[in-house]
């Protein structure tokens, strides 16, 4: 399996859009939207920075790993 992003659950938990995240980070909603569904190959900490800034989180709640088998 690997990294499972769990930013859809942070975003629900805060009330906030995905826009205004996107807004807020300085990053467009579509790239948001690839980093929310795991289909990005990575992130820069700056911006995994800016996301926990924004949603008053760490980083391990909104990555989590799980391992194959």
């Amino acid at each position: 399996m690997g990294i499972i992003v769990r930013l859809d659950v942070m975003l629900a938990t805060r009330k906030m859009k995905s826009k205004d995240l996107a807004a807020a980070i300085g990053i467009s909603e579509q790239n948001l939207s690839l980093l929310k569904s795991g289909k990005v190959r990575g992130v820069r900490f700056e911006t995994l920075a800016k996301i926990c800034d924004v949603l008053d989180c760490q980083p391990a709640d909104l990555l989590e790993y799980e391992a194959e088998g």
